[in-house]
């Protein structure tokens, strides 16, 4: 039986825009930004922020020593949160309807604190919340220091939460994450980026209760 569900944030909760996210890293100075962004991955400071190897200064100073120029702290901002193409409001009235359920939401996200300052903040649905008011409780990459795909990231989250990876449904659109958590005997579920997968979701409920 289901209780808990564990929400990805970028590709499920918010609609991604990799190209977007590149083409404002290029404008801020970053020419090569290809090299270290794809949809899913980051790599050297942009992946060192988000495992929470360096906070979001030493980044910006880093990102300004590549780009050989002074760039500040709204740039980077700018350039992170070009990530962010949508917030479906769809998918906020699914989570609020499966919290009055009764279900248990956990957002568990690889993410950085750039992005999180919008998530967090009462800016992001449009009403006056952030993203705490949706979710029971929140776990993010920097803030533990481990990334999905991890076994590490699923494992500290089952044990703060108490919960059995049997009554556990994880929604990521990441297939590597996906495969993890199945491997742990979580149970999972992988709309693609964007997806409307609000009816699926209860699918997905009633399958995994047989």
């Amino acid at each position: 039986m289901i209780k808990t569900i564990i929400f990805d944030l970028g590709g499920v909760v918010i609609t991604l825009a990799p190209q977007e996210a590149l083409r404002r890293f290029k404008e801020i100075g970053l020419e090569d930004a290809d090299r270290w962004l794809d949809a899913y991955t980051q790599g050297g400071i942009f992946g060192q922020l988000e495992e929470g190897l360096i906070d979001a200064e030493t980044f910006r100073s880093e990102f300004s020593r590549m780009a050989g120029k002074e760039v500040s702290y709204e740039q980077c901002r700018y350039a992170w949160l070009g990530y962010a193409q949508d917030v479906p409001q769809r998918n906020l009235d699914v989570l609020m309807k499966l919290k009055g359920e009764g279900y248990r939401l956990v957002l568990l996200s690889n993410t950085n604190p750039y992005m999180m300052s919008w998530v967090r903040s009462n800016e992001f649905d449009g009403h006056g919340h952030g993203i705490d008011y949706y979710f029971d409780a929140v776990y993010l990459s920097y803030e533990m220091k481990v990334m999905k795909p991890s076994t590490e990231f699923f494992h500290r989250v089952l044990m703060a939460e108490h919960i059995a990876p049997s009554e556990t449904l994880f929604v990521d659109d990441g297939a590597r994450n996906v495969a993890t958590a199945s491997q742990m005997g979580i149970r999972t579920f992988c709309p693609e980026n964007g997806e409307d997968w609000t009816k699926q979701i209860y699918e997905e409920i009633k399958l995994n209760n047989q």
